[in-house]
């Protein structure tokens, strides 16, 4: 096998290693450069993987230990999952160089080192789940992140974020427990836990009417599951407690890595392990559509009357995710294809977004009210710009990453039988309630210039972060095509 496919592995390792080395407690400056290494390295690796798995257009398995499968582990390695990787690894990247002010003044020195440990430990969570050929594996890494993400929450170490910390962590117990049932569901039905194996068994039960009514609950608890994990309509209240007291860098994270995982393990189940077929047969997708439609009005509603800036990106962030459950809830192809794609420029608009407030707010005397941020981007220009890419994408106006996604989710629609007309009226509705929030906050950064000509000391960090974000968000928007044709293959080799 050529070096080149153990990548994957070798990135998995690299991650874990080095919280484990961090955990030893080096100095505060070294952990933070180090976790910042490790997650530029993960992401060079990933794009040499991703170029490589992409020219060659085939997936391979990649067993880990000397057992077989049945018996051994596996992960699995295609277009989709290189490309899911590469922007995980890199947007981490990004958000630990763009929060480094903040995340130095908000943690105690002797814990920096535990707390890039939990960051290594969140990219390692996220590669797993995006490489994973095991749905077991997939269920402990659901776990790891889970724990790191609860600890990336209270790194201020405050009364709030300790607050916030037990409500997710509640929450996420909760999502823990429903998706470990509908696992060992699962196995006791078909006695398979590598993904191969359960879709020949998932399969041949889809046929027997006897064993429908167990399949679908499976399914379904492993769907509410992840659903609570990632902030889905109706389980999202811990989301924008979470986020509003959170550092920057962990906002970040959260909003833009950490919810997408469970994403992208949804559509392994989905795609690879039920196959969309079966799910449409078990009509599970029509209850992801309703809560995804749902929470993407429902949460753009909430954000209008938000006056606390990163609450108002906590809410927009469950109406974002909405898109994405809706594309699952579509039940076809080219709706989870457009769900990906969504994960993926929200991975880097809203790190964008976190990054550019947290900027604003740190040259308006750490103020997080709107009113209080009024004319700020007279003081960061570059945050404020970036803070415009953000809005605009969110808002779906063309050229940019966001309306790319509305595009395709859009066009997915189209094959999505009864649910057409409300999925493009709700796309519709949600893009004029984005703006209803976005533009009157952007309008209020950039208005009434303050009178002093003096202007904080430049970030450089966060300058290159907020460069990079906006890139991404720009170039992906521009490459709607390519991508899009990236992801349809991926979801093919799957």
């Amino acid at each position: 096998m050529p070096f080149v496919r153990n990548l994957p592995y070798l990135c998995i390792f690299l991650c874990m290693l080095s919280a484990i080395l961090l955990s030893l407690g080096p100095k505060a400056k070294f952990a933070y450069w180090t976790a910042v290494c490790v997650s530029a390295v993960c992401a060079a690796a990933s794009l040499l993987f991703l170029v490589h798995i992409a020219k060659s257009d085939t997936a391979f398995a990649f067993t880990m230990g000397k057992f077989p499968a049945p018996f051994g582990n596996e992960i699995k390695g295609g277009p989709l999952q290189g490309l899911f990787a590469t922007v995980f690894s890199l947007v981490m990247c990004l958000c630990l160089l763009g929060g480094k002010t903040e995340l130095f003044e908000d943690v105690d020195e002797k814990k920096m080192g535990l707390a890039c440990v939990m960051l290594c430990m969140v990219l390692a969570s996220l590669l797993v789940l995006s490489y994973t050929n095991d749905i077991f594996t997939g269920y402990v890494f659901v776990e790891i992140g889970t724990v790191a993400a609860c600890a990336l929450v209270m790194l201020k170490d405050s009364g709030p974020t300790l607050a916030a910390t037990v409500r997710y962590l509640f929450l996420s117990l909760l999502g823990s427990g429903m998706f470990l049932f509908g696992v060992v569901l699962l196995y006791a039905l078909t006695g398979h836990l590598l993904m191969p194996q359960l879709t020949a068994a998932v399969a041949a039960l889809a046929g027997d009417s006897a064993q429908r009514p167990l399949l679908a609950l499976s399914l379904g608890l492993m769907t509410a599951g992840l659903g609570v994990k990632s902030a889905m309509f109706p389980f999202h209240r811990w989301l924008p407690d979470a986020h509003s007291s959170a550092t920057t860098t962990s906002s970040a994270v959260l909003s833009g890595l950490v919810v997408k995982g469970y994403a992208v393990l949804l559509v392994l189940l989905y795609v690879r392990v039920f196959t969309l077929d079966t799910v449409r047969s078990l009509r599970v997708n029509d209850a992801v559509f309703i809560l995804g439609f749902a929470g993407m009005i429902l949460g753009s509603v909430r954000a209008i009357y938000e006056t606390h800036i990163k609450r108002m990106l906590a809410w927009s962030t469950v109406a974002q995710l909405g898109y994405v459950f809706m594309g699952f809830g579509l039940g076809t192809a080219e709706g989870v294809a457009a769900a990906c794609f969504q994960i993926l420029i929200h991975a880097f608009a809203k790190p964008l977004l976190f990054v550019s407030a947290g900027r604003l707010s740190a040259v308006s005397g750490h103020e997080k009210q709107l009113s209080a941020l009024r004319g700020s981007a007279w003081r960061a220009p570059l945050a404020g710009l970036g803070f415009g890419v953000g809005a605009l994408s969110m808002v779906g106006i063309p050229l940019f990453g966001g309306f790319a996604a509305k595009t395709g989710l859009g066009l997915g629609a189209l094959d999505g039988g009864m649910k057409v007309a409300a999925a493009l009226g709700g796309l519709a509705l949600s893009s004029v309630l984005n703006a209803l929030y976005y533009l009157p906050a952007l309008i209020n950064l950039w208005s009434e210039r303050p009178a002093e000509a003096a202007r904080p000391a430049r970030d450089r960090c966060c300058t290159l972060s907020v460069l990079l974000l906006a890139a991404g968000v720009l170039a992906l928007g521009l490459c709607f095509k390519p991508v899009m044709d990236l992801i349809v293959r991926g979801l093919e080799l799957l």
